[in-house]
C-alpha cells in the first residue's frame, strides 16, 4: 500500500476530502428513514416515558426537574450511537464491496480518506442531535447556558465515536462484528454514564468507579453547556480527556490504515 503521498497538492487533497465527505452525507440522507427517523422515534419514546410517566414521580435532580435533567444525556446518547454506527457501517460496506481499494491505490493521502469518513459520521451525529433537540422542545423549555462548551462537547464526542466506528470497521470481518461493540460496550457505558441520573446520588465507591467511564465526562460536559450543571465531573478535566482520546484514536486509526490492517487478505 502506497503511503508516500506527501507531495499531493493541497487543492487536490481538498477535492478528495470534499468528495468523500459529501458522498457520506448523501449516503445517510438517501436512506433517511433508516438513519434519521429511528433515533428520532426512539428519543421521543424516551421523552414520553421518562418525562410524563417516570419523571413526574422522581421529581428534581441536580436542581432541575427530571425531564430537563435527562434531555442532555439523551441528546448525547443519540450522537454517540449515530456517529459511531455511520462510520462503522459505511467503511465496512466499502471494504466488503472492495470499493475502498480504489481509494487506497489512489494518490489521496490516507489521512484525507480517514477525515472524509469521520466527518461524515460527525455530520450524521450532529444532524440527529439537532432533530432530538427540536423534539425535546415539545417536552421541556431550557436555555443554553454556555454555547461554546455545548458545541465543543458535542463535536468532540461525535469525532471520538466516529473514529471508534472506523477502527471497528477495520477490524470487523463480517457485518455481525459491527454490532458487537455497540451492543456489549457502548450501550452499557452509555446507560452507566450518567445519562439518566446524577452520579452524586450513588454511594462513594460507585462514584469513584464511574470516573473510569469516558462517557460520563462527555455527558456531563454537554449537560453543563446546556444547563450549567456538571455533577462531580471537572469541566476542564472532561475536555482534556476527550481531546486526548480523539488524538490517540486518530493516530491509531491512521496507523491501521497505513499498515493495511483488516484490508489485506
Amino acid at each position: 500500500m502506497n503511503t508516500n503521498r506527501g507531495s499531493y497538492p493541497v487543492r487536490e487533497n481538498w477535492i478528495a476530502f470534499y468528495t468523500i465527505f459529501v458522498k457520506e452525507i448523501r449516503r445517510f440522507l438517501r436512506i433517511w428513514p433508516q438513519t434519521l427517523l429511528p433515533p428520532a422515534i426512539t428519543m421521543a419514546l424516551y421523552f414520553v416515558i421518562f418525562g410524563n410517566v417516570i419523571g413526574s414521580r422522581i421529581g428534581e435532580m441536580g436542581g432541575f426537574d427530571y425531564m430537563t435533567f435527562v434531555v442532555p444525556g439523551l441528546i448525547m446518547m443519540s450522537v454517540i450511537t449515530n456517529s459511531y454506527s455511520n462510520v462503522a457501517s459505511s467503511f465496512f460496506g466499502n471494504k466488503f464491496q472492495r470499493s475502498v481499494e480504489e481509494l487506497l491505490v489512489s494518490p489521496v493521502p490516507n489521512w484525507i480518506i480517514l477525515m472524509g469518513f469521520v466527518m461524515g459520521g460527525v455530520c450524521r451525529g450532529l444532524g440527529v442531535a439537532l432533530i432530538v433537540t427540536l423534539l425535546s422542545l415539545f417536552f421541556v423549555d431550557f436555555q443554553i447556558y454556555d454555547i461554546s462548551v455545548t458545541v465543543l462537547a458535542i463535536f468532540l464526542t461525535a469525532t471520538l465515536f466516529a473514529l471508534g466506528g472506523f477502527i471497528n470497521a477495520l477490524y470487523a470481518k463480517s457485518f455481525d462484528d459491527i454490532a458487537i461493540i455497540p451492543t456489549f460496550v457502548l450501550t452499557p457505558l452509555t446507560y452507566l454514564g450518567g445519562v439518566f441520573y446524577s452520579v452524586k446520588i450513588l454511594p462513594e465507591f460507585w462514584q469513584g468507579l464511574s470516573q473510569v467511564n469516558p462517557i460520563l465526562y462527555q455527558v456531563n460536559a454537554f449537560r453543563y453547556g446546556l444547563l450549567g450543571y456538571s455533577g462531580v465531573v471537572n469541566l476542564w478535566h472532561a475536555f482534556l480527556m476527550m481531546g486526548l482520546a480523539v488524538i490517540v484514536l486518530f493516530v491509531y486509526s491512521l496507523y491501521l490504515l497505513n499498515t493495511g490492517k483488516g484490508l489485506r487478505n
